[in-house]
């Protein structure tokens, strides 16, 4: 089992007797060990989907040239090629350290609201729309400065070639008393909200339903397959939802934090005015990279998430935790 398996048993031995962490008899796991499946799912995926998470933000960023003009899509994605071609290693492994301490600075609070709503709601854990929105709103102070640094160590790949320390982008956000680490949190909003509905609510319930045909007609398709198959019908559904609001975003949180912030007005506009200039190609620049990501994020999230639970789920049956 995962580290984030590990530390949720240790958990639930310390504390035996709360609710929190008692087994229950409809799916076989308590809500801790829940939430250690939803962390182990995503820290799996980070590791997995960082090099096309990096890619992707560069193609958005390289939007604009030095002089502040719109660069052709094409122009973008060559530029960012040639970011990764310089240093390959360096690119695809640019913000994971960011990425995996948002595991439990960004997911704990997302999970905790989602699943905790959920639970509140009495689905046993099965997130549904109103346990999407509401983790999508409450956790955005939590996430966003996170992912501004993640972003941040990116910014400045077209001039240096290197990531940007932590530490320094910590600092220049302390001159300002930390408020650039949440410029984007608007867009990251409805991006949490579109990323919920579909990929922890829509995903799974898509998958149980293809299951159910598989079973029914004795296709031989394993679990992993059908994981796939969901992941790939929800994902470009779920790019044309937010990829407009990732641009948002990029635009915002890349921009140095030494001058002025750009607004969400001054960001739209950006975005039309690429419209204007390159039609639907300037509006949804990394669309492509954007449903292959997708694809590879939710389904190795998911991937991630089940084995955690299922390990949960038969170390409970062992142990005769389960209510009779």
């Amino acid at each position: 089992p995962s580290f984030v398996c590990q530390v949720s048993k240790m958990l639930s031995s310390t504390f035996p007797n709360t609710a929190y962490f008692q087994v229950k008899k409809k799916n076989g796991v308590s809500p801790a060990e829940m939430m250690g499946g939803y962390l182990g799912g995503s820290a799996f995926q980070t590791v997995i989907d960082n090099p096309v998470t990096a890619y992707r933000q560069l193609i958005q960023q390289f939007a604009k040239g030095d002089k502040g003009e719109m660069v052709d899509p094409k122009v973008a994605r060559q530029q960012a090629n040639t970011v990764f071609k310089n240093n390959p290693l360096g690119a695809s492994l640019s913000g994971i350290g960011p990425r995996l301490v948002g595991v439990g600075f960004k997911r704990i609070p997302k999970f905790g609201f989602l699943l905790g709503i959920a639970y509140a709601t009495g689905n046993d854990g099965k997130p549904d729309l109103i346990a999407a929105t509401g983790a999508s709103i409450l956790s955005a102070p939590f996430i966003n400065p996170i992912r501004m640094i993640e972003k941040q160590q990116r910014a400045e790949f077209k001039t240096t070639g290197v990531t940007k320390p932590i530490l320094e982008i910590v600092k220049e956000a302390g001159a300002k008393n930390f408020r650039p680490l949440f410029r984007g949190t608007l867009p990251l909003m409805g991006h949490s909200l579109a990323s919920a509905t579909t990929g922890l609510v829509g995903q799974p319930q898509l998958q149980a339903w293809i299951n159910g045909k598989i079973n029914e007609g004795n296709l031989g398709i394993g679990q992993f397959a059908a994981n796939m198959i969901s992941s790939a019908l929800v994902s470009p559904i779920y790019i044309m939802m937010t990829n407009p609001l990732s641009r948002l975003e990029v635009i915002m949180q890349t921009n140095s934090m030494k001058g002025k912030s750009i607004t969400l007005r001054e960001a739209i506009a950006t975005v039309v005015q690429d419209s204007k200039e390159f039609g639907l190609r300037g509006v949804f620049r990394g669309q492509g990279i954007g449903i292959a990501k997708a694809i590879v994020s939710l389904s190795m999230f998911h991937q991630g998430r089940i084995w955690c639970t299922e390990w949960f789920r038969e170390r409970n049956e062992k142990l005769g935790r389960i209510p009779l």
